[in-house]
């Protein structure tokens, strides 16, 4: 079986390396170009015209080569259920684009818009889960005291702000040359482990396919960036790291996990609650990885100095996990 995912891992990888370069010129025949902010860094300015909506590519080719080179997975609740929030938060994210690149403004959908259907299909991941995950149940896992409380009623509201929270998280992170890219893969991949630990192979092989997708992407999105995600793959990881969470019964720790991304949000949060209260900035600008872009980090610096600490985020989640 570890075979298995490493093959599936490494296939993945070849193919979005193989399509990539392709994409890049079809989306720019298309115009389908980045649209910089007009209050944004200068430095990110250059980038303007970049091709985006990359996402679509590693989303395609991570379900493609899940179902063709697992025959068994089309009969497989826990597979069709990733899918379902991987691609349903990544249609809402092509929907943004998609909406931006036509009208070449950062004006996609309407927040409102945006988080109603993020709240639709977060909604539905539940009722699907409860109907179709064999064993499902309201139950939250205690790290480290082994324990588990039956929530009730609070559970799908928990699932819901986990699938709103994320999706949003990860997209307010990916700023950056890499930056999301990096993060998300580490993230994943401490879900391979406890997808492995609960021996529930589908999801480990559904989420190293992901990682080996990324991969892929990331050869071409590292800094100078010839393509971004787009909000259509920032949502879809979103949406993916919440749904594994979910399944390998994990929640708390995506908290933990995702700990770069919930470092991101919090940054807005704050600096919009301070401005607005105080008329007082509290980051040189937020997200906080442009904040310390104006400090004099270099993009470089400032992504794998967050890389780092997703890691070991990642690793004391993995601990936490296992103990």
């Amino acid at each position: 079986m570890f075979l298995k995912i490493i093959l599936c891992f490494v296939v993945t990888f070849l193919v979005v390396m193989i399509v990539m370069p392709k994409s890049i010129e079809f989306f720019r025949k298309l115009k389908f170009g980045q649209v910089e902010r007009e209050e944004g860094l200068e430095s990110h300015k250059a980038k303007g015209g970049t091709p985006t909506m990359g996402g679509i590519v590693f989303i395609l080719c991570s379900v493609v080569c899940v179902y063709l080179l697992n025959f068994s997975f089309f009969h497989n609740p826990y597979v069709h259920l990733i899918t379902f929030a991987f691609v349903g938060f990544g249609l809402i994210g092509f929907l943004d684009d998609y909406l931006i690149v036509v009208r070449k403004t950062n004006e996609g959908l309407k927040p409102l818009y945006k988080y109603a259907l993020q709240s639709i299909v977060a909604i539905a991941f539940y009722f699907l889960a409860q109907n179709f995950i064999p064993g499902f149940d309201h139950s939250l896992s205690i790290p480290l005291l082994h324990i588990e409380i039956d929530l009730g009623w609070f559970y799908p509201v928990l699932i819901y702000f986990m699938f709103t929270a994320e999706s949003n998280a990860v997209n307010l992170t990916d700023g950056l040359d890499g930056l999301a890219t990096g993060l998300s893969m580490i993230a994943i991949s401490v879900f391979v482990i406890f997808a492995v630990m609960n021996k529930n192979y589908p999801i480990a092989i559904y989420a190293m396919c992901v990682v080996g997708a990324l991969l892929g992407f990331m050869y071409y999105n590292y800094h100078p960036a010839r393509i971004f995600m787009g909000d259509t793959g920032s949502l879809a990881l979103g949406g993916l790291l919440a749904s594994l969470a979910v399944l390998t019964s994990q929640e708390l720790l995506l908290i933990l996990i995702g700990g770069v991304f919930l470092m991101e949000t919090l940054s807005v949060i704050i600096q919009v609650v301070s401005f607005k209260t105080r008329g007082k900035r509290v980051f040189k600008m937020a997200p906080i990885h442009h904040h310390f872009e104006m400090l004099g980090w270099s993009e470089q610096q400032v992504v794998i100095s967050f890389w780092f600490f997703g890691f070991i985020c990642g690793i004391i989640g993995i601990v936490l996990g296992v103990m």
